[in-house]
């Protein structure tokens, strides 16, 4: 009877035991979910976006010509300055591509525009001329420079400028004998220029970022001449330089087209 307890005794301490030994042992739970950082910001990648703002121009309106009507001949001469102002808005697409702070980029753009202006001209014989000159669409080709802080990118930016103006030109003088006579016009033309500026980036998201730039764009000039039939001998010719600055906010969406990861160990 005492050999039975004492075995039912030891079988007891030992379970116990056992079980205490077990609670001490490094559980095994699961490995927590392996999440990967956040992309690194670049300036890298195709962009596009939208910009608007407000245009201004200036450059005289430069008019001669001969009248031989008035006190045997007259040679006509006038120059009208101007400063043609609206607003101008569009679209644009680029490529930017990031070497450590430094930041080259091309980016093509195309604008709408309410760029007006009438100039008026009175010569010494008595006639008169009215141009009114529009500016419906503008676009550029341009390189870009930039040096990026992190988030901000300063850059300068230059190259090529295509823009379409229409003139409509009313002429009133006097013909022979005293005659009054009109004339009307319209010049379309298409001009190749350059253009000029800098800017500021500053991205808001690893892929939106908004800026605001300043533009100088040179045309050159455009002809006034078209002024229909005039009576004999009667000459007179226009020209206009066209030199516009500009003013524009805007924002650019970047696709991303890799997301460099830092290299990370995992366990």
């Amino acid at each position: 009877m005492y050999r039975k307890i004492l075995l039912a005794s030891v079988g007891a301490i030992a379970l116990t035991g056992s079980a205490a030994f077990a609670a001490d042992l490094p559980s095994r739970a699961p490995p927590p979910v392996y999440l990967p950082p956040p992309p690194i910001f670049t300036w890298t990648g195709i962009y596009i976006g939208g910009q608007i703002g407000y245009a201004w121009g200036n450059g005289a309106n430069n008019f001669n010509g001969f009248d031989p009507f008035f006190d045997s001949g007259t040679f006509l001469n006038s120059s009208v300055g101007g400063t043609p102002n609206g607003v101008i808005g569009g679209a644009h697409v680029g490529y930017n591509y990031q070497i450590n702070q430094w930041v080259l980029g091309l980016e093509g753009t195309v604008d709408g525009t309410s760029l007006s202006n009438t100039a008026v001209a009175v010569f010494p014989d008595g006639s008169n001329l009215q141009a009114n000159s529009t500016a419906d669409i503008q676009g550029s080709i341009r390189g870009r420079l930039g040096i990026a802080w992190d988030r901000a990118l300063i850059y300068a930016t230059g190259g090529v400028a295509f823009g379409g103006f229409n003139t409509n030109v009313s002429l009133n003088g006097t013909g022979p004998a005293g005659t009054p006579f009109s004339a009307n016009g319209s010049v379309s033309s298409t001009r190749t220029g350059w253009t000029v500026g800098g800017g500021i980036d500053y991205a808001v998201t690893n892929n939106w970022w908004i800026f605001a730039e300043y533009r100088y764009t040179n045309f050159g000039s455009i002809s006034e001449n078209n002024f229909g039939t005039l009576p004999g001998g009667f000459v007179l010719n226009g020209s206009r330089q066209i030199q516009q600055n500009q003013v524009q906010v805007g924002f650019s969406y970047k696709f991303d087209m890799f997301n460099p990861y830092p290299v990370v160990a995992k366990y």
